[in-house]
C-alpha cells in the first residue's frame, strides 16, 4: 500500500478510505499482522555501522601517525628501545584517544532509539487494547491523552483540547494546538500542520484519537536519523593542517636523511654507518612529541572548559572552536531562555512595553493579570529552595507575570473559586472560567475595578475573537460600548506588538447571575466586555546580548535558524543586534531556490525562521560551500544532522535532547550561549600555542639537521649520535612542547578575525621564524663544536657533550622568547604548568651531562662550570632575539 504525500490536506474521509481502516473498528489482527511484514517493525533502523576495528585500524592511517610508526620501526632496528618504546606509546596513546572519540559518535542512533514508546492503546477488532509501539502499523486506529509520548507519524481523527509540546522536533517553545480538519494549503511546514503529529513528541493537554500514518524509518523523525547516519563530517581543520605538516615533514626527512649520507660517504665513512646516521636524522626532522602535545594539550583545554561549562565530548572540537567563522543558533532555550515572560499589557489606555519594570499601580492593569491568573490551569508553587512550573509555558507565564503584581493564584481561588468552565479549543480559539463571587472576594473585585455580582466569567484567547463576541469595552471612565474606533484602535495595538514578535492574547469578562449554565459557551461567552490585551514572548537571554556583540568584535557571524515565526525570530534578531537588514528566508522559500542560490543567500541573510530540519542541514552545508567554518548551536532532535554536519556541533546540556548531545562535538551545561565565547577563547588560544610549539620544535629541528649537515665541513663527521639526536628531540618536542600548549591567551585573542582555513600551519611569518631561529641555532652551536672540536681527539666527548649542551639550552631560551605576549618571560605563576617543565628540563639536561653512569651511556663528558655557563648565556641570546623579532612584528602592524 503506497502512501500519498501531503496527507495534511486530505480530510478524515479520504486518510481512513486510503488506509482501508474505520474510527470505530481499526484494522483487523489479520491486516495488522500482513501490514506489520509489509512495513517492518515501528522502530528505527541502524545501517551497518563502520566496525571497531576498522574505526581503530584508521587511526593508524593519518600522515603523521604513520611516519611515527615508520619512526619506532627505525629506532628498533637501530637498537635503540627506549627510543622505540617512548615513540610506540605516542602513537598507541593517539590512536586509542582518536578512537575512543569516533565510537562514542556513534551513539546518536542509539539516542534516537530511546524516543519510541514501548506500549500504546490501539484500537483493533473494535476492541481497544495495549501493544508495544513495535507492531504499530500504518491505517492502526491509537488512543492518546496529556503525558503520552507520540508512537508513530499520525492524522488525527479527534482532538478535545489537545496541544503537543514539538520543540524538539520543530524548535517552536510552545505546545501547539491540534485539530481534525483539513488544510488548504501543500508546502507548509511541519509546525503549522495542525492534524498532524509525530513520532517522539509530546501531548501536554487534551486527549485525542489518530490514524497512524507512517511507521519506523519513514516517519519525521526516522528522515532525521537517516540523515544523521548519512552526514559525512569532514576533517577538522587541524586535522588537515597536521596531515598537509606530516606530508611536508615526510618529504623534508627524506630530503635532510639523502643529504648527510652523501655528505658523509664523501668525507670517507662507510656506508653502514652513514645509513644509521642519515636515518637518525629524518627521525631528528619530525617533531615526535606533536601528536602527544596536540592531545594533551586539548585535554587541558577540554578540562578549562569544563570548569567554564562546556563539556567538550571529541577532542578536535577545542581547537576547531578557535577557526569558527560562523555560529548557527537555534533560537528557543539557545539564544532565549525558552520561558515565556509577560511583557506587555494594554488596558483601558494604558499601554505597559517593559513589564514588570514599567509596571502600573492601575486597577486596570491588575484586572487584566486577575484574568489572566484566574482562566489558567497552569501554577506555580514556589519554596525557598525552588520555583516549579506546572502546565504550559503561556499559562505559567500569566500566573507568574501576575505573581509580580502580588496576586497569588491560590489566595485568588480561595477568593473566587471556579465553578464552571469551557475549556479551549482550536475553533473557538479561546478559553472561558466561571467563577463564584461572595463576601470573601469583595476586597479583591474592588482592587480591580469591579462591582461584586453572582456569579463572573473571565475569558482569555485571540483577539479577532474575542472581538466578535465582545459588546463593551473597559476604559478608564467606566464600561462603554464596543464601537468602530475602539475596535480599530485594539487591532492597531494588537498589530504593533503582534509586529515584534509578541505573542498576544486577548482578555474579557462578563458579570453573570446564577441561572446561567456556567459550562455552555452560548451563555458565558456572549457580550462579553474586552478588558484588555498580555503580550508575551520568550525573552533573550540577559548574556546573549553582550556575547553575540563580542562575537561579531571576534570576526564571527551570527544565524539564527528556527522553528518559529519570523516576526518573532526578527524581533529576538533586532534585541540581539543580530543583522536583519537583508531580511528572513523561510522553509517554503528554501524549497524553491537551488543550492547555488542559496550559497548567495547565507552570505547576507542571518535570519532563518519556519525551517525544518533538512533546511538547517542544507543551510550549514551552504555555508560550508562558501569556505566558512561553521558551529551549529542547538537542542532538539530537529538539530541532530546539523549538529553532526556542522565543523563543530554544540548542543544544550539542560534542554537538550539525548539525541542532540550525541551528535554534537561540545555540550554547555549551562545552555548559555555566552558560554560559547568563552570557549571560542580558549579554542584561538590553543591554536596558537600549537603554533608557538610547531615553531618552536621546526625551529630547534632544523637547527639541528644544519649541524649535522654542516659539520663535516669543520671537520667534524657525525656531530651528534643517532640516541643524542633522539633524547634532545623527545626532552624538547615531548616536555617543553607541553609546557608552550598550555601558555595564556594573547591580548589582542578576541579583538582578530579566525585564522582562515586554508591557511597552513605555518604562514609565511612562521615559516621565516622557523628558518632564522635554525640558522641561528645551527650556527651557534657549529661555532661552539670548531672552537672545542680537537683533531687530534675527535672521540673525546667533550666538545661533543659542548655541543649538546648548547643545543639544549638555546631550544629552551627559543621556548621562553615564544611565550604569549604580555607575560613576563620568567614569570613563575602565569603558566604553572611550563613551569614545572622548564625545570625539569633543566634537571634532565643536567642529569645526562653530570650524572654517571648516564653521561657514559649518552657518550658525554661533565662541563666545566664555565663552559655550562657559556652554553646557557647563548640560551639567554635566543630569548633576546625571539623577542627583538616580536617587537619588530608589532611595530610592523
Amino acid at each position: 500500500m503506497r502512501l500519498f504525500e501531503n496527507i495534511h490536506t486530505a480530510t478524515t474521509e479520504e486518510v481512513l478510505h486510503k488506509l482501508n481502516t474505520s474510527i470505530k473498528d481499526g484494522l483487523s489482527a489479520n491486516e495488522a499482522r500482513s501490514r506489520l511484514e509489509e512495513y517492518g517493525p515501528n522502530e528505527l533502523e541502524e545501517k551497518v555501522k563502520k566496525q571497531a576495528w576498522k574505526m581503530l585500524l584508521g587511526q593508524f592511517m593519518e600522515t603523521m601517525v604513520v611516519i611515527l610508526i615508520i619512526a619506532a620501526i627505525i629506532s628498533g632496528f637501530l637498537g635503540k628501545e627506549i627510543e622505540t618504546i617512548a615513540i610506540a606509546a605516542i602513537v598507541v596513546l593517539f590512536a586509542v584517544l582518536g578512537f575512543v572519540q569516533e565510537y562514542r559518535a556513534e551513539k546518536a542512533m542509539a539516542a534516537l532509539k530511546q524516543l519510541t514508546v514501548p506500549f500504546v492503546r490501539v484500537i483493533r477488532d473494535g476492541v481497544t487494547s495495549e501493544i508495544s509501539a513495535r507492531l504499530l502499523v500504518p491505517g492502526d486506529i491509537i488512543v492518546l491523552e496529556a503525558g503520552n509520548i507520540v508512537p508513530a507519524d499520525v492524522r488525527f481523527t479527534e482532538a478535545v483540547s489537545l496541544k503537543i509540546q514539538e520543540a524538539a522536533l520543530t524548535g517552536e517553545a510552545d505546545p501547539v494546538d491540534k485539530r481534525t480538519q483539513a488544510i488548504g494549503k501543500a508546502d507548509i511546514p511541519l509546525g503549522d500542520r495542525w492534524n498532524m503529529a509525530y513520532m517522539g513528541t509530546t501531548i501536554t493537554m487534551g486527549r485525542g484519537k489518530a490514524v497512524v500514518i507512517r511507521t519506523g524509518m519513514h516517519t519525521e523523525i526516522g528522515k532525521i536519523a537517516n540523515m544523521i547516519q548519512e552526514v559525512q563530517k569532514g576533517k577538522t581543520p587541524l586535522q588537515n593542517k597536521l596531515d598537509q605538516l606530516g606530508k611536508w615533514l615526510a618529504l623534508a626527512g627524506g630530503i635532510a636523511a639523502v643529504l648527510v649520507l652523501v655528505v658523509g660517504l664523501l668525507q670517507g665513512e662507510s656506508l653502514s654507518d652513514m645509513f644509521l646516521v642519515g636515518i637518525s636524522v629524518a627521525v631528528a626532522v619530525i617533531p615526535e612529541g606533536l601528536p602527544a602535545v596536540v592531545t594533551i594539550t586539548l585535554a587541558l583545554g577540554a578540562q578549562k572548559m569544563l570548569k567554564q561549562n562546556a563539556l567538550i565530548r571529541k577532542l578536535p572540537a577545542v581547537e576547531t572552536l578557535g577557526s569558527v567563522t560562523v555560529i548557527c543558533s537555534d533560537k528557543t532555550g539557545t539564544l532565549t531562555e525558552n520561558k515565556m515572560a509577560v511583557t506587555s499589557i494594554e488596558a483601558a489606555g494604558i499601554s505597559i512595553r517593559n513589564y514588570p519594570v514599567d509596571g502600573v499601580d492601575s486597577p486596570d492593569i491588575h484586572l487584566n493579570l486577575l484574568i489572566g491568573q484566574l482562566c489558567n490551569d497552569a501554577d506555580i508553587q514556589v519554596t525557598e529552595q525552588s520555583k516549579t512550573v506546572i502546565g504550559e509555558p503561556t499559562e505559567a507565564a500569566l500566573v507568574d507575570g501576575a505573581m509580580q503584581a502580588g496576586l497569588i493564584k491560590r489566595e485568588l481561588e480561595a477568593k473566587l473559586p471556579r465553578v464552571g468552565e469551557v475549556p479551549f479549543d482550536s475553533d473557538r480559539m479561546r478559553m472561558t472560567t466561571v467563577h463564584n463571587s461572595s463576601e470573601h472576594s469583595v476586597e479583591i473585585l474592588k482592587r480591580v475595578g469591579l462591582d461584586q455580582s453572582a456569579l463572573i466569567a473571565f475569558t482569555k484567547g485571540a483577539v479577532d475573537g474575542l472581538l466578535k463576541i465582545s459588546s463593551q469595552v473597559k476604559t478608564n471612565d467606566g464600561v462603554e460600548p464596543l464601537n468602530e474606533q475602539w475596535i480599530n484602535r485594539i487591532r492597531k495595538a494588537h498589530d504593533e506588538l503582534a509586529s515584534q514578535g509578541i505573542r498576544v492574547l486577548g482578555l474579557a469578562y462578563k458579570e453573570l447571575n446564577n441561572s446561567v449554565d456556567v459550562n455552555n459557551p452560548d451563555e458565558v461567552e456572549t457580550n462579553v466586555v474586552f478588558s484588555g490585551m498580555i503580550g508575551l514572548i520568550d525573552p533573550p537571554r540577559a548574556s546573549v546580548k553582550a556575547a553575540v556583540s563580542k562575537c561579531i568584535q571576534a570576526g564571527i557571524r551570527p544565524v539564527m535558524i528556527t522553528g518559529d515565526y519570523p516576526l518573532t525570530a526578527m524581533a529576538i534578531a533586532r534585541e540581539l543586534n543580530i543583522p536583519t537588514d537583508a531580511g528572513y528566508i523561510t522553509s517554503e522559500q528554501l524549497s524553491n531556490i537551488s543550492d547555488k542560490e542559496l550559497e548567495e543567500k547565507v552570505k547576507a541573510i542571518s535570519v532563518f525562521a519556519r525551517v525544518a530540519p533538512q533546511d538547517k542541514l542544507k543551510i550549514v552545508t551552504a555555508l560550508q560551500q562558501l569556505g566558512q567554518v561553521v558551529a551549529m548551536t542547538g537542542d532538539g532532535v530537529n538539530d541532530s544532522p546539523a549538529l553532526k554536519k556542522a565543523d563543530i556541533g554544540v548542543a544544550m546540556g539542560i534542554t537538550g535532547t539525548d539525541v542532540a548531545k550525541e551528535a554534537s562535538d561540545m555540550v554547555l551545561l549551562d545552555d548559555n550561549f555566552s558560554t560559547i565565547v568563552a570557549a571560542v577563547e580558549e579554542g584561538r588560544a590553543i591554536f596558537d600555542n600549537l603554533i608557538r610549539f610547531v615553531k618552536f620544535s621546526l625551529g630547534g629541528n632544523l637547527g639541528k639537521v644544519l649541524v649535522m649537515l654542516f659539520a663535516p665541513f669543520i671537520g667534524i663527521t657525525i656531530a651528534l649520535s643517532p640516541l643524542q639526536l633522539l633524547y634532545l628531540n623527545l626532552l624538547t618536542d615531548g616536555l617543553m612542547g607541553l609546557g608552550l600548549g598550555v601558555e595564556p591567551a594573547e591580548a589582542n585573542n578576541m579583538k582578530r578575525p579566525p585564522r582562515a582555513v586554508k591557511d597552513p600551519v605555518l604562514n609565511k611569518l612562521a615559516i621565516a621564524h622557523v628558518t632564522w631561529t635554525g640558522i641561528v641555532i645551527a650556527a651557534i652551536s657549529l661555532v661552539i663544536s670548531f672552537f672545542y672540536f680537537d683533531l687530534a681527539n675527535p672521540d673525546d666527548p667533550y666538545w661533543q657533550t659542548m655541543l649538546f649542551a648548547t643545543l639544549g639550552f638555546t631550544q629552551i631560551g627559543h621556548a621562553l622568547g615564544l611565550r604569549a605576549s604580555g607575560r613576563a618571560i620568567f614569570s613563575l605563576t602565569s603558566n604553572i604548568v611550563f613551569t614545572i617543565v622548564i625545570i625539569l628540563t633543566l634537571i634532565l639536561q643536567l642529569s645526562v651531562i653530570y650524572i654517571s653512569p648516564i653521561d657514559h651511556f649518552f657518550s658525554l663528558a661533565p662541563l666545566h662550570p664555565s663552559d655550562l655557563a657559556i652554553t646557557i648565556l647563548l640560551g639567554l641570546l635566543m630569548i633576546v632575539l625571539v623577542q627583538v623579532e616580536r617587537r619588530w612584528l608589532v611595530r610592523g602592524n
